[in-house]
């Protein structure tokens, strides 16, 4: 959307300018020209590697040995050129490549051809690439690179010869200087948090590191103090940056405390606080609720992080911190976005999602929002951070946010956002009839009218009503400007019909189990949809759509009512005509 306010136009500049300073710093103060300075201390050995809990795939080796990388949805074969030199189709993509993450594969393949392959890939990389790149030195890059050199050692290390050995330790401790000199200048969010990860596994890994152990600590323990919120969400709102920083510090606490250094008290109550947030955002069907940034889900990762959580500790029902709400009766779950977007500096990958939510009800996930493709593609980024994307209401074919426009300024920031909601009030009640919550947002202020949706989850979990309300703020603008439309994305594995002349929509779950959509005196009707978070890539879906006008009404109720229970032993088809013989 074009900026369209003074004020947004000075924020943006601001931001430039801060932008441009902080590429500066990295240049002079630690880029890769650092490697030209007069004292380069190089470790003798390293000490430890740090576990890597993400899920390893030993094929993808040989895929890996004949040239094929596949990462952000981008297939590209080298063809007897070193991947380094290759153009490649995404920045997304690069930073992939350069991040080394997929040395993981090469070690759980357990060859002595993947060994062998891995250290051509480390050498050439440190001949081509090992000091100036437009991607491999953005210091994200480079600390998911120091993160994975470290992780995978074993693999590159064993039985190498000395003169390897030694250019691997002088490539990344030139690559820790680097993160050292900068991190201040790093983005801000969870970047900054994964250089200050990537400092703290270094100076335990590597030896002779003395006082750095001490002072990466400290600045860790002020990083996760600042953005792990005391709710245990992340200050950037995704609910897939808690999952991510959890894969990263855990072998970093494990680190600590297998070199006799028991790790700090804030890296303890960062770890407490985002474990139950972890359960928070499951739906489900056990992936993630869909916000801010969040795609598909790694279903193994998060068992793997799990397993480390001894407390267990039950999920906050209001988590106010972090902006969302969660409801829970019997089978039936709801999370819901209540929260304002995050500071414009950490805001590329928000949402305008707010008062959006998801459902589901035991495995089956019924209402979703689009998600985040895992193509890395531009078009689908801006299509997924839309309010057209989210279960929520829509006001006259705009977003509740305003994203950053101009193709120069969205290459260097990234597509911020640079103004939305700055007010969402919530209340919630819990009583014997079920959970009943309030929200508003003033996202639309520009265009004069304020969002409120009312929810109330029965206590057995059989029925979910809401209301959508617009309430004018002013005089409302005259001519044709009034149009909104209230949208309930399925998910793929709902078979959605109308029902009743049109007056209802029948939902079918994979089981058996069914739900009617009704909205009383509105128009409902089917539409496309996209669902972009599946793990399998992009598929078609539909949205309960209500379109309507504010001229002739500032409210739509609706009500989600279980119709139809699983019943697993039971064929598929005659669940749908037991289910129909209901409504019709």
């Amino acid at each position: 959307m074009a900026l369209e306010s003074m004020s947004d136009q000075a924020r943006i500049w601001r931001l430039v300018a801060s932008h441009a300073w902080r590429a500066t710093l990295r240049w002079m103060h630690g880029g890769p020209a650092s490697a030209f300075a007069p004292f380069n201390a190089v470790p003798a050995r390293l000490l430890i590697a740090p576990q890597d809990l993400r899920t390893a795939d030993p094929t993808i080796a040989v895929d890996i040995y004949a040239g094929r990388f596949v990462f952000s949805g981008h297939f590209v074969e080298a063809g007897g050129q070193s991947p380094f030199e290759v153009n490649p189709p995404s920045p997304d993509w690069a930073r992939a490549l350069h991040g080394f993450g997929w040395l993981r594969h090469l070690r759980a393949a357990e060859t002595a051809m993947a060994r062998s392959n891995a250290r051509a890939l480390i050498d050439e990389w440190i001949r081509l690439v090992g000091r100036r790149h437009a991607y491999a030195w953005e210091p994200g890059v480079v600390a998911r690179r120091v993160l994975s050199w470290l992780s995978q050692s074993p693999l590159l290390l064993e039985n190498c010869d000395r003169d390897f050995y030694r250019r691997f330790l002088k490539s990344l401790s030139r690559q820790v200087r680097f993160l050292r000199k900068t991190v201040n200048e790093a983005p801000d969010g969870q970047p900054r948090l994964l250089v200050t990860m990537a400092i703290a596994a270094a100076s335990i890994s590597m030896s002779g590191q003395g006082r750095f152990a001490r002072l990466s600590q400290k600045r860790l323990d002020q990083e996760l103090a600042r953005q792990i919120l005391p709710d245990g969400g992340h200050i950037s709102r995704n609910p897939g940056a808690v999952l991510e920083i959890l894969t990263d510090l855990l072998p970093i606490r494990q680190a600590f405390t297998s070199q006799g250094q028991p790790p700090s008290q804030a890296v303890m109550d960062a770890v407490d606080r985002m474990m139950p947030m972890i359960r928070f955002f499951r739906m489900g069907d056990g992936s993630f609720a869909h916000f801010n940034g969040m795609g598909a889900t790694s279903g193994d990762l998060v068992a793997t992080v799990l397993a480390y959580d001894d407390a267990r500790g039950t999920p906050p029902a209001d988590a106010a911190h972090s902006g969302y709400q969660r409801l829970v009766a019997a089978d039936t779950l709801m999370v819901m976005d209540t929260g304002r977007p995050p500071p414009p500096t950490i805001s590329q990958l928000a949402h305008a999602g707010c008062l959006s939510f998801e459902m589901s009800s035991g495995r089956n996930s019924i209402v979703v929002n689009c998600g985040v493709s895992g193509k890395g593609h531009e078009t689908w980024r801006k299509v997924a951070r839309s309010t057209a994307a989210h279960s929520t209401l829509e006001y006259n074919s705009t977003s509740s946010c305003r994203f950053m426009a101009g193709d120069q300024l969205t290459r260097w920031l990234g597509s911020l956002i640079v103004a939305g909601p700055t007010s969402v009030p919530v209340t919630r009640e819990e009583d014997d009839a079920g959970i009943h919550i309030t929200a508003s947002h003033n996202g639309y202020a520009p265009q004069r009218v304020r969002h409120e949706r009312s929810i109330r989850l029965a206590r057995d979990g059989s029925v979910l009503e809401g209301c959508d309300r617009l309430e004018p703020v002013g005089t409302l603008a005259s001519g044709d400007h009034d149009r909104y439309v209230v949208r309930f994305h399925l998910h793929p594995g709902i078979k959605a019909s109308l029902v009743r002349g049109g007056g209802a929509v029948l939902l079918m779950c994979a089981d058996g189990e069914a739900w009617e959509f009704t909205a009383p005196d509105a128009q409902v009707s089917l539409e496309e949809s996209i669902y972009l978070s599946d793990v399998h890539g992009h598929r078609h879906t539909e949205q309960i759509v209500i379109h309507e006008r504010l001229r002739h009404r500032r409210d739509v109720a609706w009500v989600f009512r279980r119709t139809a229970t699983a019943k697993p032993q039971r064929r598929r088809g005659q669940a749908d005509e037991d289910a129909v013989e209901t409504l019709i």
